[in-house]
């Protein structure tokens, strides 16, 4: 009787009460909105014109997820609201726990003529576990294109989300929320409470309090040493690496699934798709500076389909604030990706984001535009620069970037209060550039890096403490270099 009361008093809202049985709440099939995932890789909110409007998540590709929390199915009769302009299709696997966790259903994507064209397809889920569930849409297609639009899900007849998180809102069927979610690039003001505390897959991880404090006390406890005269007033160190492995393999963006991503060019410890922070202190380094057996990738570059060789990689560590005093180091864990694997824009000469030519010069540009030409005895080099700034609370989030953040008027401030190294990965190419290029992720545009930190506090504390923090130039080591 409770829960028909319930049922009735909330009838004319829209919005149905979860937790309630099927034989308590008999009803029309609710929505779960696709926006209001706790954790996702490689999805982007974006208004729609289906029915009800609000909002949809769009660019979805190959390898893309969504986590939603604490789920009540309410039968096995399920749909999904998708548009699709790519042809080739693909589907939309609902996973329990994890992207790798036992498939419950499986919905077909088809094109359905542009990418606010919207049908509803269905599926039947091989079980329906009781009570809350961890829920878990993995895109599947045979290409790495965007192929899939999804506005909303409905779980049975008389199913939907339960003590859904803040950006979450199950609403009424026919359409999306009527308003927009909070953007899924918003940082929390805490940590999740389903975050995961091992390997980050996704979602608002927060920093192990008490090993940052202990970082932090170390840090604090070293000593200074005077800057001699002729010493550049930069702050920098640096590391040098060589190639580790390759591999269709992401830890940050797409863990647990090997051979799910576009290849990568790996550096420092040999690295795979479950390979976590913590396994890097284990593993061999190909990189010099002692004490960093951190991780770092980026897209395979190719020409006419085969790898370019790699002439030399290095990570700049600097400060480019006005006062680099304040920096410290990362915290233990931390992972980052910074660029746009899914930017697939021309890259003109003079436009942001450049392939440049080191040793010498330019002399041309490819036949499409996007790639320069270098005179003999250079080679094409690209730079990738990282945020400044950290939010202080989490070692990853949602899309891998939004816990770290730009600095504002020479300072971290707001959202992002603690200065931390600045990342330049510096990629030499063994080529002059010029026609047949393009990376694996795409075109030019596309270029991006992943960083997870593995350095050793012993090490890292005394690089940021007498380099960075008097703006004074080092090499691999705490000794201080000119020119």
């Amino acid at each position: 009787m409770l829960g028909a009361a319930v049922a009735l008093a909330l009838g004319g809202t829209g919005f149905y009460l979860a937790t309630a049985s099927a034989s308590e709440a008999a009803g029309p099939a609710v929505q779960l909105e696709a926006e209001a995932f706790s954790a996702q890789s490689g999805a982007r909110t974006e208004h729609t014109i289906d029915t009800g409007g609000g909002e949809n998540v769009g660019w979805l590709a190959n390898g893309d997820w969504m986590q939603y929390d604490n789920i009540t199915l309410g039968g096995a009769d399920l749909t999904a609201r998708v548009a699709a302009h790519n042809p080739a299709g693909g589907s939309i696997e609902l996973h329990l726990d994890s992207p790798t966790g036992t498939l419950l259903a499986t919905f077909p994507v088809t094109g359905t003529g542009g990418w606010q064209q919207w049908t509803t397809v269905n599926a039947r889920a091989a079980i329906v576990p009781a009570g809350k569930q961890t829920l878990v849409a993995l895109m599947k297609s045979r290409q790495h294109a965007d192929f899939v639009n999804i506005n909303y899900f409905t779980l049975g007849t008389s199913g939907g989300a339960a003590d859904a998180p803040a950006t979450a809102t199950v609403g009424a069927p026919g359409g999306g929320n009527s308003a927009p979610t909070t953007p899924s690039t918003a940082p929390s003001s805490a940590p999740s409470a389903s975050a995961p505390t091992g390997n980050p897959r996704g979602g608002w991880v927060p920093v192990d309090g008490a090993a940052w404090q202990k970082e932090l006390a170390a840090f604090n406890a070293v000593k200074q040493l005077p800057v001699p005269a002729g010493t550049t007033r930069v702050a920098e160190f640096h590391t040098d690496c060589s190639v580790s492995n390759e591999a269709k393999d992401d830890p940050i963006v797409l863990p647990g699934l090997p051979g799910a991503s576009h290849m990568h060019t790996f550096f420092g410890p040999t690295v795979d798709a479950t390979t976590t922070p913590a396994d890097l202190f284990n593993r061999k380094t190909t990189c010099n500076a002692p004490g960093d057996n951190s991780a770092y990738w980026v897209p395979q570059l190719l020409r006419d389909g085969q790898p370019v060789k790699i002439k030399s990689f290095r990570v700049y560590y600097g400060s480019r604030l006005a006062d680099p005093s304040v920096t410290v180091p990362f915290p233990p864990g931390l992972v980052v990706v910074h660029g746009d694997a899914k930017r697939q824009v021309p890259t003109p000469k003079g436009a942001s984001g450049q392939f440049w030519c080191a040793g010498s010069a330019e002399v041309g540009r490819s036949a499409d535009g996007n790639w320069p030409v270098c005179a003999p005895g250079g080679n094409m080099i690209f730079q990738l620069v990282f945020q400044d700034c950290w939010d202080g609370k989490h070692i990853d989030s949602p899309d891998h970037k939004s816990h770290m953040g730009p600095m504002q008027n020479g300072k971290c401030t707001g959202q992002y209060p603690v200065a931390v190294p600045n990342l330049s990965f510096m990629v030499n190419y063994e080529s002059l550039g010029g026609d047949g290029l393009q990376l694996s992720s795409g075109m030019a545009s596309s270029m991006h890096g992943d960083f997870m930190n593995a350095w050793k506090p012993e090490n890292l504390g005394p690089l940021v403490k007498i380099c960075l923090t008097v703006k004074a130039k080092c090499g691999t080591e705490p000794t201080f270099a000119a020119g």
